[in-house]
């Protein structure tokens, strides 16, 4: 299975309305390209114009195609009325050979990983279409450490998050651009349920068992803390992220 995803920034004034553009017009387009078995759009719980379009396929092969054959393009197009414009400004020409300044519009950032979980199936059939919350764990590796990561993760952090109470879903991702980046996606029945398994405690116990593997950065940030007790920001922090799901459905 591959997982991809397309974050954007939405218009201020559009954010109440793209969950139903995505709802009518992206939903039904990519329901009828080949390989693509879930697609949901989320939006930031901390960043409030952030979406992300959220999609599962078969195969990196089917996602391929889907851009080659210029499907994605098509569905930007229809959401593009909706998202934010950047601050920087093109100057071009136009047919009279006067000056004419347009903003560019802010592309989306793409982002694609591989399932590497042997144990996780496609989303069930009888999953809601929206009212969940989804969380993204993101964590850097040390080089060489990925397959040791994935065995303790399959084996010590899976099975404990599934029989978390509120926890419907939850696989792990490799990311194909950044070799030593994984992540960690949980798809939750409520926010409180996800906010719950962290205050319990579980969280961190469960992030013990592979932190040896994570870049010597971060474990280098985490013997400063202990020993000063006092936060160290690097760009190798675990990068955990909040989503609501606005708009969803499985297709497969």
């Amino acid at each position: 299975m591959f997982m991809r995803l397309v974050q954007v920034r939405v218009k201020a004034e559009m954010v109440e309305k793209v969950g139903g553009v995505y709802r009518e017009k992206i939903l039904p387009g990519l329901q009828q390209t080949p390989g693509c078995l879930y697609a949901s759009l989320i939006r930031s719980t901390s960043i409030p114009d952030e979406a992300i379009s959220l999609t599962l396929w078969e195969t990196s092969r089917h996602a391929e195609e889907y851009e080659q054959l210029g499907t994605f393009q098509r569905l930007l197009a229809e959401a593009q009325p909706y998202l934010a414009e950047t601050s920087e400004w093109k100057v071009q020409l136009s047919k009279d050979l006067t000056l004419e300044y347009a903003p560019v519009p802010e592309e989306p950032v793409i982002r694609s990983y591989e399932v590497r979980s042997p144990s996780i199936e496609p989303p069930p059939a009888s999953m809601p279409r929206e009212h969940l919350y989804v969380r993204l764990l993101s964590m850097k590796l040390q080089p060489g450490k990925k397959e040791e990561f994935t065995r303790l993760y399959d084996a010590e952090v899976l099975p404990v998050l599934r029989s978390v109470a509120g926890c419907r879903y939850v696989f792990l991702t490799e990311g194909v651009e950044e070799q030593n980046e994984v992540i960690s996606l949980t798809i939750w029945d409520t926010r409180e349920a996800a906010d719950a398994y962290e205050a319990s405690g579980l969280f961190r116990k469960l992030t013990r068992k592979v932190q040896h593997t994570f870049s010597e950065l971060y474990q280098w940030k985490m013997a400063v803390e202990k020993r000063s007790s006092s936060r160290v920001t690097t760009t190798e922090d675990l990068a955990v992220k909040g989503y609501d799901v606005v708009s969803g459905t499985i297709f497969q």
